[in-house]
């Protein structure tokens, strides 16, 4: 992925993460996501895959797509 998408995705997650009131930390009891993996997305220093996309979405309460919702 074009780094610049990377970091757009990583802000966007962050600012709809926090406007929902949702901690990094809320993210220790799901399965395939990490605190870390949060924190290393949210730092535009990992991807993610599809199924971990959805997994996050669904944590914050989203559509996959309004995370990818950056332009």
């Amino acid at each position: 992925m074009n780094k610049i998408y990377l970091q757009k995705f990583a802000k966007n997650l962050k600012k709809i993460r926090k406007e929902k009131g949702i901690k990094q930390d809320d993210f220790l009891n799901v399965e395939g996501i990490s605190r870390s993996l949060v924190s290393m997305v949210e730092t535009a220093k990992s991807d993610i895959t599809l199924s971990k996309l959805k997994i996050i979405a669904d944590v914050v309460g989203v559509k996959p797509k309004d995370l990818l919702d950056f332009d």
